[in-house]
């Protein structure tokens, strides 16, 4: 195999909206237990996150089945006594909450981190320090242009250092 080649991953397919998402080059992506929204046992997962959007799928070549709109979301924290496991977090919207666990308390921490930083960009209280706000009402019904996605405009500068634990919930103390 030449060594420039690499495996490229399925698109996800919404099966509500038909919208074809592409999921190569995440963000952040590793293996997590998700807790089953209707028989509450636990499976193993692949999640890929991408901009805004929480993927997650069976292996981690394989089209994803599900996916979390982090812009619907209000809180990601630790949840280890709701769920009674270790190194577990929730991801929560106005309708659902999924009960999550990593491997490793730094693997929680990671992803409690990149999930976290997701839902702030999504949010409209984001600004970037030159006092602009990171989502725009763009022509494609509303949604929001996330920072560094090239929606007709420029790719922006990674913020990184503007976030911080103080006084965010979105981060674990």
């Amino acid at each position: 195999m030449n060594s420039g080649m690499r495996l490229m991953r399925p698109h996800y397919v919404d099966p509500q909206t038909n919208i074809v998402y592409d999921t190569n080059d995440a963000d952040f992506e590793g293996w997590l237990t998700k807790q089953s929204t209707w028989l509450k046992d636990w499976r193993r997962r692949y999640f890929i996150l991408k901009g805004s959007t929480l993927f997650f799928a069976k292996t981690d070549y394989s089209a994803p089945h599900g996916m979390i709109d982090l812009s619907q979301c209000t809180t990601v924290k630790s949840a280890d006594l709701k769920s009674k496991k270790r190194n577990s977090f929730e991801v929560s919207t106005p309708e659902l909450t999924f009960l999550l666990y990593a491997d490793t308390e730094k693997e929680k921490d990671d992803w409690i981190g990149s999930v976290g930083k997701s839902i702030v960009r999504c949010s409209s209280t984001y600004y970037r320090s030159n006092g602009q706000t990171n989502g725009q009402t763009n022509n494609n019904g509303g949604n929001q242009q996330l920072e560094g996605g090239n929606q007709g405009g420029q790719v922006q500068d990674d913020d990184d250092d503007l976030y911080s634990n103080d006084g965010n919930e979105y981060f674990n103390d």
